[in-house]
């Protein structure tokens, strides 16, 4: 008798051990689940013009329902300064947007946003209505038109100038366009008119002055100088509190742009439609013809660092408020695991 009581108080343990031993490995899997990411929709802003046209396959995608994420797009604006609000209350989520905006908005918010990734090189052209100029140094002593004054495009046309040993000051006359319907009446006006613009209004103008050459993307021209660095027009910024929360679907987003990117590259009939669909470029044809010449990358990690600290540093050392005051620290480029 003592002998089947003692084997049944040792099967209720062994019994008790198995149960807890499933116990365990239930609260063990409510804790994993309890770690996946609550889903969430990604709400994106984008400037148009170059800045958005690498997110435009991402959007007919998205509404299409063929995203793996859930994106709410807002109408891509003309004005850059419309995202800095919403980033810095948390009513956008990611934005493409000009890079020393996205400077700003990391100084003026006290770090609150880091960069993803560059989306757009250089988009500046020099151009001529005539052929008196077939090199930067051919410059001087010329009356030159811009757009741009007070940002990106007057920094990097001074910085070039400078490079090549011409006063911008002194040496050259540039005058300022309030914006490009004037650079577009000066060049029309104008014979031999010389101008520094950007694409896509380069290619939109050359429609309407027949006579108007480029006479070379300011790319290479930075490149020439010798700089350590890119011309970075644009990039991709995201909320720092969105990418804590979201690691997973930051990620996701990250290829699901990319592919976006590549499709811009890849289909160029395809992505022009889209393009002038949203009304990035005003028509399908200037956009498939801009579109090469527009620079539109997904440049991450290293790479993205180097080349926009490099470019940030250009901007600071010719006017400290254009990007914001200082230079950012290195949170604001962001590292993927």
């Amino acid at each position: 008798m003592f002998k089947r009581l003692i084997s049944i108080i040792l099967t209720a343990i062994l019994m008790f051990g198995v149960s807890g031993c499933g116990m365990i490995a239930v609260q063990k899997e409510t804790v994993n689940d309890a770690v996946q990411e609550e889903k969430t929709v990604i709400r994106i802003g984008a400037m148009s013009g170059p800045t958005a046209m690498g997110m435009v396959k991402l959007r007919r995608d998205a509404e299409s329902g063929g995203t793996d994420n859930e994106y709410e797009f807002q109408d891509f604006a003309s004005d850059a300064s419309a995202f800095v609000t919403p980033l810095a209350t948390g009513d956008i989520d990611i934005a493409a947007v000009p890079s020393n905006l996205a400077a700003n908005i990391y100084n003026k918010t006290e770090g609150k946003v880091s960069v993803l990734a560059v989306n757009v090189l250089g988009v500046l052209n020099l151009v001529e209505r005539g052929n008196s100029v077939n090199s930067i140094a051919d410059l001087k002593g010329k009356t030159v038109y811009a757009t741009g004054m007070g940002a990106v495009p007057e920094y990097t046309i001074r910085y070039i100038l400078n490079a090549n040993n011409i006063d911008p000051d002194k040496d050259v006359s540039i005058v300022w366009c309030s914006d490009t319907t004037e650079a577009l009446s000066k060049l029309k006006s104008t014979d031999g008119a010389i101008a520094v613009l950007p694409q896509p209004f380069v290619t939109a103008a050359s429609a309407q002055v027949k006579d108007l050459r480029v006479v070379m993307d300011l790319n290479d021209a930075w490149e020439n100088t010798g700089a350590d660095s890119k011309i970075v027009t644009g990039v991709i910024v995201v909320r720092k509190e969105f990418a804590e929360k979201y690691p997973q679907q930051l990620k996701k987003f990250m290829e699901e742009y990319q592919a976006s990117v590549r499709y811009t590259s890849d289909d160029i009939d395809g992505a022009s439609e889209l393009i002038a669909d949203y009304g990035v470029v005003g028509s399908a044809a200037i956009a498939k013809k801009a579109l090469p010449d527009c620079h539109v990358v997904c440049i991450t990690g290293d790479d993205m660092k180097s080349a926009l600290q490099g470019f940030l540093k250009v901007l600071y050392e010719q006017n400290p408020k254009s990007i914001g005051g200082s230079m950012p620290e290195d949170d604001f480029y962001y590292e993927y695991e």
